[in-house]
């Protein structure tokens, strides 16, 4: 049994279609990220989920129950269907201390008992109970509102890109810290992020939203180094879009012959394909008589202190990304040598 299964659900708003037939479907304790740019659809998802919006169309169960099938009849109301919820701005009651944000959805019996105390040590807020929403960090903020969330023991929390205000060293701490907390009391969740790198690194599953529609879902690993197609190759990450020619039951482009994997029907026989080979799969090496590879001149090169983004011109293939270790890496107007290893996927031409 799925903790939550969203089958063909549709939300329009006036004429304009948001939701267009999204399906997906959440093991229990276990962390989904719907990954999508703004404008996507990813919080009326979360809304229409929570039970704030009506669904137009489609079912939602959670636990195996039915609590929304795109008719008012029969749908439950969000106080019933046990779903916690963590806004972005954490929406805190400021006259409310941290100790009674967290109780605040609690029986009055179960307010002053042990369990509030317990989720705000989960949290490593144990000491600041008493303490008013003006007088946190950001990051601490976040950490009273998943705390909040989870008081009531919900079958689901949902959260709404609850990190996206902090600046990029605190939202990892904080990160961490409110997912570990999920994971200690093994509630399921489901994350909603337009950061890449924040879903490919934290959820189990990732879910990519396009205009409405998922365009692909699974784990994190799958899903980026085989893309369903294109689009989504480019927007989980840096992705080096080649012309190929389908060869020897692999694929050959500027950098060589190459494993595939197929990410849509090929032509049978050969013919023309769309080949992505990620900055990382590129080795770069200093241009030498024994080098082994294809040659270019560096462009640009990027540091980012743990590693290097490589900008490598190698003539009719275009301008190449290459990912290494930021130490030694190459300057611009450097010559170099270039290697791809596989295995690399692959569409059919036209694919975009």
């Amino acid at each position: 049994m799925t903790a939550l299964s969203v089958s063909g659900v549709c939300k329009s708003y006036a004429d304009t279609p948001v939701l267009r037939g999204v399906s997906l479907a959440v093991a229990p304790g276990s962390l989904a990220a719907i990954l999508g740019a703004s404008g996507a659809g990813k919080t009326t998802l979360l809304r229409v989920i929570a039970g704030f919006e009506p669904a137009d169309a489609g079912t939602i169960e959670l636990g195996g129950q039915v609590v929304d099938s795109g008719q008012s009849r029969g749908r439950v109301p969000p106080e019933r269907r046990h779903i916690g919820f963590v806004p972005q701005d954490g929406a805190l009651f400021p006259h409310l201390t941290v100790h009674g944000n967290v109780a605040f959805g609690l029986p009055r019996s179960a307010r002053h008992g042990p369990f509030v105390d317990e989720l705000l040590e989960l949290v490593g807020l144990s000491a600041l109970g008493g303490r008013y929403p003006h007088e946190l960090s950001g990051g601490q903020q976040q950490r009273v509102a998943i705390a909040r969330a989870l008081a009531p023991r919900p079958r689901l929390v949902l959260l709404d890109e609850p990190f996206a205000s902090l600046d990029a060293s605190l939202r990892a701490v904080v990160r961490a810290e409110v997912l570990g907390a999920l994971r200690a009391v093994g509630t399921t969740g489901v994350l909603v992020t337009h950061d890449q790198d924040e879903a490919l690194s934290v959820a189990d599953y990732v879910a990519v939203l396009q205009d409405g529609v998922i365009t692909q879902a699974g784990p994190p690993r799958e899903v980026y180094s085989a893309p369903a197609d294109p689009w989504t190759a480019g927007f989980l990450g840096t992705a080096n879009l080649l012309p190929g020619i389908l060869q020897n039951q692999g694929v050959r482009t500027a950098l060589g012959w190459h494993e595939m994997r197929a990410g849509g029907q090929l032509p049978d026989g050969g013919g023309e394909v769309t080949v992505l080979i990620r900055p990382e799969q590129i080795a770069l090496a200093p241009l030498a008589p024994s080098a082994e590879g294809v040659t270019g001149k560096v462009t640009e090169a990027r540091y980012h202190g743990h590693d290097a983004l490589i900008a490598v011109d190698v003539g009719d293939a275009g301008v190449l990304q290459v990912r290494m270790l930021g130490a030694g890496a190459p300057a611009p107007g450097d010559e170099v040598c270039l290697t791809a290893t596989g295995p690399v996927t692959a569409w059919p031409e036209g694919s975009f």
